[in-house]
């Protein structure tokens, strides 16, 4: 059976276990998932893909800017030390470079919610697409000499049958290539666990990328991508409030995808999810 077969195979039998928490009359496969939509509109909507290509074209109408312009730093890390550094850029992976929707989608189908072994099969086939406009864009920075480095927090776990201490930034590295990006440097690929210290919030490693790189563009799909402490004990205002504080980083410095899949923007939110909606 193939490795996907035994994905699948897993969905479906997490999905049963949890149908039985249904009425009999109402099968697990035929509720609605909370993330059909999400889902439906990022593998399928022109908007979507529309705004993606928009995003990454955007910042590469910059790069030539960046990279000439000492002064040009995307991380509140950095110091005007970093004037002399080769410039770089940072991208998140997931729904940043690398579209998972398939794996979203194979959790609807199966009525089930995230599960790690099921995601560490999923990282492990190698098998996601890009993210539109991303191949492009990264291509056309490697062209520029910008050095390009992934903050990922896929998490380094061993696994079984396998020597590697990280299989899964072998994984990635794999993924970034077959999706047709020129030269992908694995030490470069910087995943959550893979040192002491790296844990999901990343500024870790953006500290210790602040004295190698001078960092001209970030990009991701979650708020904590740009900026540290703001993926728990805040709440959406706050958040809100440092959108505009950084105003002038949007759309020069910092390029956010768009995910309504998941993300920190959940984790923040207070009590029912409807207590968070406005109406008038």
């Amino acid at each position: 059976m193939k490795l996907s077969q035994r994905i699948l195979v897993l969905l479906f039998t997490i999905g049963l276990i949890d149908g039985c928490k249904t009425t009999p009359e109402m099968p697990a496969q035929s509720i609605e998932h909370n993330n059909m939509n999400s889902t439906l509109w990022v593998q399928t909507s022109a908007e979507y893909k529309a705004n993606a290509i928009q995003t990454y074209r955007t910042a590469e109408m910059q790069l030539a800017a960046a990279k000439a312009n000492g002064d040009w730093r995307a991380m509140l890390e950095q110091t005007a030390k970093s004037a002399e550094l080769p410039p770089a850029i940072v991208l998140d992976v997931d729904e940043t470079v690398l579209d998972n929707s398939p794996f979203q989608a194979m959790m609807i189908k199966s009525n089930t919610s995230f599960n790690l072994p099921v995601w560490d099969s999923w990282v492990s086939l190698a098998q996601a697409k890009a993210v539109p406009g991303a191949v492009d864009f990264i291509n056309a920075a490697l062209d520029m000499g910008i050095e390009v480095i992934y903050l990922t927090n896929r998490e380094c776990n061993m696994r079984e049958g396998n020597n590697s201490t990280c299989p899964q930034a072998e994984d990635t590295a794999k993924n970034l290539r077959a999706v047709g990006i020129k030269s992908v440097n694995d030490e470069l690929v910087l995943l959550k666990s893979a040192q002491p210290g790296w844990t999901s919030e990343k500024k870790s490693r953006r500290v210790f990328l602040a004295d190698k790189y001078r960092v001209v563009m970030l990009f991701g799909d979650d708020f904590g991508d740009f900026l540290p402490d703001v993926k728990k004990n805040i709440s959406h205002e706050q958040r809100a409030k440092l959108v505009d504080k950084y105003n002038k980083y949007w759309g020069t410095k910092w390029f956010a995808l768009t995910n309504p899949t998941y993300g920190s923007w959940q984790g923040v939110l207070q009590g029912e999810k409807a207590d968070n909606l406005t109406d008038y």
